[in-house]
């Protein structure tokens, strides 16, 4: 199985009250089906994945490309193991919207209720923090999150299923991560990724962009003059620049502020007292690497898009433009579109779930429809 992104379009309204009680209701009645036969940790990674996670939406009943899939089913989840969490170890934090950015307090206060290790309490917390900020800042797409979930078990494992909106394209994407996939923060901590929509993106957690991430580094952690001298300079000369570009002579960043379309990032507007506090304040904690640098309070999609400019034009080190995007969050198609079937999911995710929903304790009819929605996706 694989985890990573899923890009679907963006939907609009809320879900029934009738429809999210049955979802509640199933969502429920699987995860404790999966968690009896499998174990809670194998319920994480099963929905760390994308495609059994749209799977598994879908059979509780929500449209399978809808960007409210991924809100509205962990949301039932959520609710549906409300006050079984102890019970079955799976703990769902945060959520949409506002309730998003309380996920850290949530997951203290099960720290607290389980007598959690403080450590390991921390290390949910901060696996909460810089995935939201990987995504938002590092892998730049175009896409702005508004919802966040981290789900964890007793182990101390996660996972965190978050999604960013775009409005130009009217287009959602998931991020998926799984602890047991993420061996550096900030080096490809996606070990599978799913999209319908391939974009253009400054994706600086390729491995390719190792250069230019500790280009970035040292920029902020030597004398920030010697940026903003470089900064200033290629802002001054930005009609050369472009005009070389035109011609070949030169490679430039081609970044928007919303969007990311091909054209170069010195023509955005950039406030440098704004840039300069937030690079100063940067270099006073001195980050030795770049994850402890996007952690930084104040380092956002801009300040790294204004470091990566110099670390290209001044350095010579070009970032990755290539989306990271590899499959569709559909299992393939007959004539290879948009990639081959690949059989081995395709008959793992069956397996997991056909065999969660004969062991849910629903009614013979909502089993049939159930798995009738399942079928029905995996043929998709």
């Amino acid at each position: 199985m694989r985890t990573g992104i899923a890009t679907v379009p963006l939907d609009t309204g809320r879900c029934p009250p009738w429809l999210f009680e049955r979802m509640k209701k199933l969502s429920r009645a699987i995860a404790v089906a999966i968690v009896e036969e499998f174990g809670p940790e194998e319920f994480l990674k099963r929905i760390s994945d994308p495609v059994w996670f749209q799977s598994f939406g879908c059979v509780i009943g929500f449209d399978w490309n809808s960007s409210g899939l991924t809100t509205t089913t962990l949301g039932a989840l959520k609710e549906g193991l409300r006050y079984l969490e102890r019970d079955i170890g799976i703990f769902v934090c945060g959520g949409k919207g506002k309730t998003s950015l309380k996920t850290p307090d949530q997951i203290k206060q099960w720290g607290e209720v389980l007598g959690l290790d403080e450590k390991m309490t921390q290390g949910l917390v901060y696996a909460s923090k810089i995935s939201a900020k990987i995504d938002n800042s590092a892998l730049q797409d175009g896409y702005t999150l508004y919802h966040h979930n981290l789900i964890f078990v007793n182990s101390g494992k996660w996972a965190v299923i978050q999604q960013g909106m775009n409005d130009e394209n009217a287009t959602a994407r998931r991020y998926h991560w799984f602890s047991d996939k993420v061996k550096d923060f900030v080096e490809e901590p996606h070990s599978g990724i799913a999209t319908q929509k391939r974009v253009k993106p400054l994706n600086l957690i390729a491995k390719k962009s190792k250069e230019t991430r500790e280009i970035c580094v040292e920029m902020v952690r030597e004398e920030p003059k010697t940026f903003f001298k470089d900064f200033v300079l290629l802002r001054k000369h930005s009609s050369a620049l472009i005009k070389k570009q035109q011609i070949g002579q030169l490679t430039l960043m081609s970044l928007k502020d919303v969007e990311f379309y091909w054209h170069p990032v010195l023509k955005e507007k950039f406030d440098l007292k704004r840039l300069r506090a937030t690079i100063e304040a940067a270099h006073f904690l001195k980050p030795k690497t770049f994850e402890e640098l996007i952690r930084t309070k104040g380092i956002g999609p801009k300040t790294i898009r204004a470091l990566t400019l110099v670390a290209e034009l001044i350095y010579g080190k070009k970032p990755s433009y290539e989306d990271p995007a590899r499959f569709s969050f559909a299992h393939g198609g007959k004539d290879a579109t948009p990639y081959p079937v690949s059989r081995s999911t395709y008959d793992e995710t069956i397996e997991i779930m056909e065999k969660a929903i004969q062991k849910a304790q629903i009614s013979l009819r909502e089993k049939e429809s159930a798995r009738k929605r399942l079928l029905d996706t995996v043929s998709l």
